[in-house]
C-alpha cells in the first residue's frame, strides 16, 4: 500500500504500558531501519528537507511534541544553522492495522497495544567543519530515566536504572530525549518519532537500497533465505534484513545492530547520489512519505529551520559521516542487558565537543555481524550488480582511513564505520554456500 493510498498514520495513539517492559517477538527489532531512514531524511538528504520545507511544513506540524529542559533555539534565519546541532530519533513498535499481519504474535497478543522505543539514534552535526556522527543505543541498555511529564500533565518518578526502551511508555518522546541528553551531556534540539510501518513506506519511496551479503542469510524468524551477493531491498525485504538477528554474526542483538549499519551506509550513499538528488519526483515522494510517517518535535516544524539543517550537511563528505554503537558492558546483574561503558563513551563525547575527526580503531562491527569488502583497484570500473558479493576480508578489523586533520583515536570498544566504507553482512551460511 502506498503512502498516497492510505490515510496518514499521524495522530494515532497507543496505550502506554507499565510494569513489565519488554518487546516481545522478533518483529520489534526491525525498528533500527526506521532510525536509519528518518535520520538520513533529516540530516543527509539536503534536497529532501529543502524541497519539502515550504510545501509540507504545515502538515508536518500535526501532533508535534514539545521537548523538555532543552535550551531555547534562536529564531531561524536564511542559510545553514549556526553552531552544532543534535537530532534524536526514536522508532516505536506500535502495531498498525495495515501492517499487523506481518508481525504475528507481536500484534495479536496481550501486548499488541503497547508501544516501546526500540530504536534510539542520536545524530550529531558538528560546527564548522561540518561532520555527522550517528550513535546507536542498544534497546536493552540500562540507564537512569529522569522524571517525565505524561500526556495528562502528571509527572513520573525518576528511575535510577531502566532499559532505555521503557522511556517512551513512561513519558513519550520528550522523556527519551531527556534521558539521552543526560547520558550524553548534549543539548538535543531536534527529535522525531516514527513507527515500524514507516520502514516500508520510506524504503519504497527512495527506490530501494543495495546491500552486500558476504555469505548467505537464513533466518526462519524473519523469513529470509537469501544467497550471498548484492541485493536491492525495499519495503518488506528491508524490514526482514534489518530485524534479522539469528541470520548474521553470532546471533546476538549487538551483532544485529552492526549488520544494520550496512544498510545505513548504503542508504546514505543512495540518498546523496545524483540518482536521488537530481530526481524531483523521487525527492518529493521521499519528503511527503516522511511527513506522513514521522511525528516531530515542535523545533522541527518550522520550514526554514528544516532548510537550515539541510544546508548544514549537504556538503559533508562520506568519510566524515560516521556510524558508531554506544559502548557497553554486559550488565553483571542480567546477562541479557547491557550497561554504559562510561570511560569509553566519555572519550566519544569529548571528541564531539572538540569537533575533532574520529578515527575508529575497533572492529567495523560488534559480534561478527559485518565484514569489510575488499576495495576495488583504483583504476577499476565499477561492475554491474551480480549475485556475487565483493570478496570480504572475514578477519579484517581494519579501522577507517585516518583523516588528514589530527584525529581522535576512539577506544577499540567503540565499533563502527563511515559511509565511504563498503561493508557486507556476515550471514550465517558461511561455508555452506
Amino acid at each position: 500500500m502506498s503512502a498516497t493510498s492510505r490515510s496518514p498514520r499521524r495522530g494515532r495513539r497507543t496505550v502506554a504500558r507499565h510494569g513489565e517492559l519488554s518487546s516481545p517477538g522478533p518483529a520489534s527489532f526491525l525498528l533500527k531501519v526506521v532510525a536509519v531512514v528518518a535520520a538520513v531524511v533529516f540530516v543527509s538528504g539536503a534536497g529532501v528537507a529543502a524541497y519539502a520545507a515550504i510545501d509540507l511544513g504545515t502538515s508536518f506540524a500535526v501532533d508535534a511534541v514539545e521537548l523538555e529542559g532543552q535550551e531555547e533555539l534562536p529564531p531561524p534565519t536564511m542559510g545553514a544553522i549556526e553552531g552544532e546541532a543534535n537530532f534524536f530519533l526514536a522508532g516505536t513498535d506500535a502495531c498498525e492495522p495495515e501492517y499487523a499481519q506481518f508481525f504475528g504474535k507481536r500484534c495479536t497478543g496481550a501486548d499488541a497495544e503497547a508501544e516501546l522505543n526500540d530504536v534510539n539514534l542520536l545524530v550529531h552535526i558538528s560546527d564548522n567543519p561540518r561532520r555527522v556522527t550517528a550513535i546507536s543505543f542498544p534497546r536493552d541498555l540500562r540507564i537512569p530515566i529522569p522524571a517525565c511529564t505524561r500526556e495528562d500533565g502528571s509527572m513520573t518518578s525518576p528511575v535510577s536504572r531502566e532499559s532505555i526502551n521503557a522511556a517512551y511508555s513512561l513519558g513519550g518522546l520528550p522523556c527519551i530525549v531527556s534521558a539521552v541528553s543526560e547520558l550524553s551531556g548534549l543539548n538535543i534540539q531536534y527529535a522525531a518519532k516514527i513507527t515500524w510501518g514507516g520502514v516500508i513506506e520510506l524504503t519504497e519511496a527512495v527506490g530501494g537500497v543495495e546491500v552486500c551479503l558476504a555469505a548467505g542469510i537464513r533466518d526462519r524468524n524473519t523469513g529470509i533465505d537469501w544467497p550471498a551477493g548484492t541485493r536491492t531491498i525495499a519495503g518488506i525485504e528491508a524490514l526482514q534484513f534489518l530485524r534479522t538477528r539469528y541470520g548474521v554474526g553470532d546471533g546476538s542483538d549487538l551483532g544485529r545492530v552492526s549488520n544494520q549499519q550496512v544498510y545505513m551506509s548504503s542508504l546514505v550513499r543512495k540518498i546523496m547520489s545524483e540518482e536521488v538528488l537530481s530526481n524531483v519526483g523521487t525527492l518529493y515522494k521521499l519528503a511527503t512519505t516522511a511527513v506522513d510517517n514521522i511525528t516531530p518535535s515542535q523545533s522541527l516544524t518550522n520550514p526554514v529551520r528544516l532548510a537550515q539543517l539541510a544546508l548544514a550537511v549537504k556538503d559533508v563528505p562520506l568519510d566524515e559521516i560516521t556510524f558508531v554503537q554506544y559502548p557497553t558492558f554486559t550488565d553483571p546483574s542480567d546477562p541479557n542487558k547491557v550497561v554504559p561503558n562510561e570511560e569509553a563513551a566519555a572519550e566519544l563525547w569529548a571528541a564531539l565537543a572538540a569537533n575533532q575527526p574520529l578515527q575508529l580503531t575497533g572492529d567495523v562491527a560488534a559480534n561478527d555481524g559485518v565484514v569489510l569488502a575488499d576495495p576495488p583497484p583504483a583504476d577499476a570500473t565499477a561492475p554491474e550488480a551480480t549475485d556475487s558479493a565483493p570478496t570480504p576480508d572475514a578477519t579484517s578489523t581494519s579501522p577507517a582511513p585516518e583523516p588528514t586533520e589530527a584525529a581522535v583515536a576512539l577506544p577499540s570498544t567503540i565499533t563502527g564505520s563511515n559511509a565511504s566504507q563498503t561493508t557486507c553482512s556476515n550471514g550465517n551460511l558461511r561455508g555452506r554456500g
